[in-house]
């Protein structure tokens, strides 16, 4: 290990699965960089939607054996390269990069160093701040699997995005321009449909206020080619009825209750999975032209349970832990 890496480390973590009580900065071992990974020293990370279940051990059943305490929180992040592990050679020290690690063995992104897998950590795209870079990773991905892997979306697609003033959807509106769409942006209260018009979507409705069935008849007369799913319930429901016959949704692991579509509509869940392929094209579609991406708030390491607490309330876009 680099001499000028400590051995000790401040982290927000828990010792056992509970509420937000249970999260605590403590002082824990900085961890061992093995081969294909790096050892990034942590600027900032993301607050997940999922962090307070995996906090309260809802995520036990997604990896392979058990979690050991104390266990950091924490799916992605940004920083600086540390260390490299063998065998890695797109990597060096002092690189600035954002990363993706979920449910990692070996700690995440609440601490001021985390070990990464080298193929699931990229630079950091040219024209984003630390907080836009730290909470970028996992819901990138997840937005560019929604709207290209699995919907296909290109020139001239129509395109629904329900819960589109969230982490996911903001930045899916955003790629799906990038990659042809016509975007119809379902968003959350009158502040998320402020921002889904500044990010560029050609349409824009209030979710909670808006008639969304009369919307999506006018915005595409003979029905929509697709539909991203980001939050679930009756009244996304009713919108889908408007996807046509022989059209794709798409919902990301975890939206509950499932969506359903009419019949003749192909309904597919995914999981967002990192790897260096999909960093490089999310990394090219961000570097294409401006690139927003809307960081709600952002709390001190000592603030993690606060940040846990706001996570379930309204918020547009993604919450962040500055951790240096």
């Amino acid at each position: 290990m680099n001499p000028s890496i400590p051995s000790q480390m401040k982290a927000a973590a828990i010792d056992r699965f509970g509420g937000p009580e249970v999260l605590d900065t403590r002082t824990i071992p900085v961890p061992q960089v093995g081969p294909g990974e790096v050892l990034i020293q942590v600027e900032t990370a993301g607050i997940g939607q999922w962090d307070p279940s995996e906090r309260a051990g809802e995520m036990e059943g997604y990896k392979p054996g058990k979690t050991s305490f104390p266990h950091v929180l924490g799916t992605d992040g940004c920083g600086t390269v540390a260390a490299v592990g063998d065998g890695v050679k797109n990597l060096k020290v002092g690189d600035k990069v954002y990363a993706f690690g979920f449910l990692n063995d070996k700690g995440g992104f609440y601490a001021e160093y985390t070990a990464v897998k080298a193929s699931d950590t990229a630079p950091i795209p040219k024209g984003l701040s630390a907080e836009q870079a730290g909470v970028l990773a996992a819901d990138g991905i997840t937005a560019l699997q929604g709207v290209e892997d699995t919907l296909k979306v290109g020139k001239g697609t129509t395109l629904l995005v329900y819960g589109a003033s969230g982490g996911v959807g903001h930045l899916a509106v955003q790629l799906a321009k990038r990659l042809g769409a016509r975007v119809l942006a379902v968003a959350s209260g009158s502040d998320g449909v402020e921002l889904l018009k500044k990010l560029g979507a050609d349409k824009v409705v209030d979710g909670r206020a808006d008639d969304v069935v009369k919307a999506a008849r006018e915005f595409a007369p003979d029905g929509i080619d697709a539909a991203l799913v980001l939050a679930g319930g009756d009244k996304t429901n009713q919108a889908l009825s408007c996807v046509k016959p022989g059209g794709h949704i798409a919902y990301p692991n975890g939206v509950e209750p499932e969506p359903k579509g009419n019949d003749g509509v192909k309904v597919s869940s995914y999981n967002g999975e990192a790897n260096s392929q999909v960093l490089a094209r999310l990394n090219s579609l961000i570097e294409s032209g401006p690139f927003h991406v809307e960081v709600s708030q952002v709390f001190r390491l000592d603030e993690a349970r606060d940040a846990h607490e706001a996570v379930g309330k309204h918020h547009l876009g993604k919450l962040a832990l500055r951790i240096h």
